[in-house]
């Protein structure tokens, strides 16, 4: 690339970034969001849990160990998280996973049980937006979002 060249595309670039900070906020909170789901459904069904075997009919189910993502079991949990990006009126862009199963808060974050005792958490959606901290800053960088 000539300089010629490589000054014309900086300065596109530059209109690009600068005219189109709230789309370019929008398309990084989209591309975050769709990281963070993934990463979180992903911990979900991928093998590797430690915790109690239990007898299933054909084969038998490893549940997962306090502080690990939970074990899929019926795809239920994993199938039911979602993702959200809007604009709030004051230009704001938000975007949003949700796992909307009932028992997702109880998972994430621990419960008592029926006996007393209290069953150890088993994050899945906090570890998941740890894990891709730099790259969704990478993401917000490389849409002009941030410096």
């Amino acid at each position: 690339m000539t300089i010629k060249n490589m000054q014309s595309f900086q300065k596109k670039l530059d209109k690009y970034l600068n005219q189109n900070p709230s789309k370019n906020a929008k398309k990084a909170v989209g591309r975050g969001v769709m990281l963070v789901k993934a990463t979180a459904q992903d911990s979900i069904t991928e093998g590797g849990k430690t915790g109690r075997v239990y007898p299933r009919k054909g084969e038998d189910h490893i549940a997962s160990a306090a502080g690990e993502a939970p074990a899929s079991d019926s795809s239920f949990l994993v199938n039911n998280i979602s993702k959200n990006v809007f604009v709030e009126r004051d230009g704001s862009v938000v975007g949003q996973i949700i796992s909307s199963a009932k028992y997702s808060y109880w998972l994430e974050f621990g419960h008592p049980a029926r006996d007393g005792t209290f069953v150890e958490a088993r994050p899945f959606m906090q570890p998941a937006l740890e894990k891709n901290k730099k790259k969704i800053v990478n993401i917000f960088k490389q849409e002009g979002v941030i410096k």
